[in-house]
């Protein structure tokens, strides 16, 4: 499972819209780029998703993860986020769309299960 940086990239699961990362910590990188932590790929806006209709919302806002941030490995206190990580987003159906990783971000870096 390999660490997320900033350059990572998440979609939501209709495969067009693009998540737009940030990450709060700066102290740990990976060949240049920060590594994102718990909480950097949730509340953050999706761009360009195409699930679109006249009753249909179009995901906008990654939701909480269920799934994907280490449970052994932290910086600053916070668990690292891997490429396993996983949520919800806000289109429609409700509590049904997620996002996912694309890419990583890099390919040097990973925990071992």
């Amino acid at each position: 499972m390999k660490f997320l940086t900033e350059k990572a990239k998440l979609i939501c699961r209709h495969r067009t819209g693009a998540v737009q990362i940030s990450t709060r910590q700066h102290l740990v990188r990976i060949d240049g780029d920060s590594v994102l932590v718990k909480r950097d790929p949730e509340l953050k806006t999706i761009l360009g998703c195409s699930n679109v209709g006249p009753t249909i919302k179009p995901c906008s806002l990654t939701l909480a993860a269920t799934a994907g941030y280490s449970d052994f490995i932290r910086i600053d206190g916070k668990a690292v986020c891997l490429d396993t990580i996983v949520g919800l987003t806000d289109g429609t159906p409700p509590s049904a769309i997620q996002y996912i990783v694309k890419d990583a971000g890099q390919d040097f870096v990973a925990e071992r299960p």
